[in-house]
């Protein structure tokens, strides 16, 4: 009979004939098909799915080397490539457009034995923390069809907490893997920016996207991390450095609590848009931390107000640049009506083709772009970055782990922030730090709020100490 609690677990039951990589699939397919209403998936790998996981058990029973992942069931963001698969970004301009290759990450995930089950409803592009963005309706949330999944990668958080999947894959510019994690009561990984290739993923802001996890534990994200990180010919920005078996590495002790220093924003839990309950139980956290032996120290963070704004200038303009290529001739949709000329036929098509959110920050980028407005708002933003990039990098010298809520607020409800994007992008405001300085961050959800939600605590560790920052998460996961 199927169980899964983690994947190490769900492999013993394996390799012990309990349990079957064609029940694993039958199981959750039902669960999809059950669950429909979330909108989690755009499309189910139905028949390719049972056939890989036929394969994979006639491959284990007869006594053959099996992969890190073998039987593992996930599913992929819609702005990830796997070859001869539709892949969309979720956006009409790129409806059927079909992948002629697989994402580096989806490789890796193959090579090692994973089922992929399907490909998961997201915002257009990756723009939007709600999940309201997709051209193909919004995602919900498990716990509340009423309230949002969180943004970007809202399919894949929910996906994982409706247990439609074991784990998921996403992407993360700002928060897209954490901030649903957060509201749906799962773990969200983002890795070390360059920990990962970007091979494959359609590209939202190239300096900041990063591919991140969604699982059930720590453990679980460890281990899918160790097969898609490394090295790629195919993406000049991977980082080279050795992977480590993160996953062994969460059964040994990395230290006592007494050797850890943890730091938090003193700026974060005075943050007038902070849920007064959030803050309450992430400053009962802190002062568990000290209990329990590590020294927690609050410091100064005056840049926290110019982190959302210079994270939409440049992320914007980094959008309208890698967007341009989808015009209607070398990709995507192309309108059917009269046009005049080849200026018609680009802007008739991208204006079908693009939602509104993806319309407004590509117009954004374009302007903070344009003649007259470089220097005052890019080149602004830029030493605005520089600055975080020198604060963290003094800032690990001194600390191993920073901590901070994840998100102001709990799930809010379907169309609640539609009409105010300054309360869209708040969304963004504690996990937009790490993209902008490139240092891994999880949410881990610890947390529950009166009202019933599931929230979580964002921990952060300095670029590529990624075993830290699993260690401490698994750690207080543990404690909970």
């Amino acid at each position: 009979m199927f169980r899964f609690n983690t994947i190490k677990d769900y492999q013993a039951a394996l390799i012990a004939g309990e349990t079957s990589c064609i029940e694993a699939v039958d199981f959750y397919l039902q669960q999809i098909q059950a669950q429909s209403e979330l909108n989690a998936f755009l499309e189910v790998f139905t028949e390719e799915a049972k056939t890989r996981a036929v394969e994979l058990d006639d491959l284990r029973k007869a006594g053959k080397a099996v992969g890190k992942l073998h039987g593992v069931v996930v599913g992929i963001k819609d702005v990830l490539c796997y070859k001869e698969h539709k892949v969309t970004a979720a956006s009409k301009i790129l409806e059927n457009y079909t992948a002629v290759y697989s994402a580096t990450a989806v490789q890796q995930l193959l090579a090692e034995g994973a089922i992929i089950i399907g490909r998961q409803n997201c915002d257009e592009f990756a723009m939007g923390s709600s999940n309201e963005n997709s051209a193909f309706g919004p995602v919900k949330n498990a716990l509340d069809n009423t309230r949002v999944s969180g943004g970007s990668s809202g399919g894949s958080a929910v996906a994982v907490q409706a247990n439609l999947c074991m784990v998921s894959l996403g992407s993360d510019t700002g928060g897209s893997v954490r901030q649903p994690a957060d509201f749906c009561g799962v773990v969200g990984l983002k890795p070390s920016y360059g920990r990962v290739s970007r091979y494959g993923l359609i590209a939202y802001a190239s300096s900041f996207d990063q591919i991140g996890i969604f699982s059930h534990s720590v453990q679980d994200a460890a281990l899918v991390l160790e097969v898609i990180a490394g090295a790629d010919q195919f993406d000049s920005t991977v980082s080279t450095k050795e992977v480590p078996a993160y996953s062994e590495l969460l059964l040994k002790q990395q230290g006592s609590a007494s050797s850890q220093k943890v730091a938090y924003f003193k700026e974060t839990l005075s943050h007038p848009g902070l849920d007064p309950e959030i803050k309450k139980q992430t400053e009962a956290q802190l002062a568990a931390l000290v209990t329990k032996g590590y020294t927690v120290e609050a410091i100064d963070f005056d840049l926290l107000s110019f982190l959302v704004p210079s994270y939409y200038v440049l992320t914007t303009a980094e959008a309208a640049s890698n967007l341009s290529r989808f015009d209607g001739i070398k990709f995507g949709h192309r309108t059917t009506e009269k046009v005049e000329d080849l200026t018609d036929l680009y802007k008739k098509s991208r204006t079908e083709g693009f939602g509104a959110e993806v319309q407004r920050r590509i117009l954004l980028g374009t302007f903070v772009l344009s003649a007259g407005y470089f220097d005052a708002y890019f080149t602004k933003a830029q030493q605005v970055r520089q600055k975080l990039v020198q604060f963290t990098n003094d800032l690990f010298t001194k600390y191993d782990i920073v901590v901070s809520p994840t998100v102001p607020s709990t799930a809010f409800k379907l169309g609640e922030n539609n009409q105010s994007a300054t309360e869209m992008f708040l969304a963004d405001i504690y996990t937009v730090y790490a993209n902008l300085v490139g240092i891994p961050a999880i949410s881990i959800p610890i947390f529950k709020h009166s009202n019933g939600l599931p929230f979580g605590l964002q921990v952060m560790s300095n670029s590529f100490n990624e075993p830290a920052l699993l260690q401490f998460s698994k750690d207080m996961m543990d404690a909970k």
